[in-house]
């Protein structure tokens, strides 16, 4: 059974970074793609980024391109997600999920889904 554990979000101020983690397990992922979304209140769920397992390719959301970065490491199964500048609009839970296949835009796509982390910016 896949279980997906987010960790690392907290309240930081605006500017600050935090960096969240997702810890994979109960398969080989080799052929699988992790996804990192965010929803905030009242907001449907979005697309932050994307890294396969295979070959380490990331995708990013054109809005968070050159805030946040997407890694993984593979020996521990763990996807991170390195968020700098934030701001106060970065407010939301955010949550790791993974599918088989390419990386996708739309969270309906994916199969697994962790249950958030939260992460708050204060002004």
């Amino acid at each position: 059974q896949v279980q997906l554990v987010e960790s690392g979000g907290g309240l930081v101020q605006a500017g600050g970074s935090l960096r969240l983690s997702c810890a994979a397990s109960g398969r080989t992922f080799s052929w699988y793609s992790m996804g990192w979304f965010r929803q905030a209140p009242m907001k449907e769920r979005e697309f932050v980024a994307g890294i396969t397992w295979s070959t380490g390719r990331t995708y990013y959301a054109d809005s968070m391109r050159d805030r946040f970065t997407i890694s993984r490491e593979n020996a521990k199964n763990t996807v991170y997600l390195q968020m700098n500048s934030l701001k106060p609009d970065d407010t939301a839970v955010y949550y790791c999920a993974t599918r088989r296949g390419a990386v996708r835009g739309t969270a309906n796509d994916y199969d697994y889904w962790g249950q958030g982390t939260q992460v708050t910016v204060s002004s």
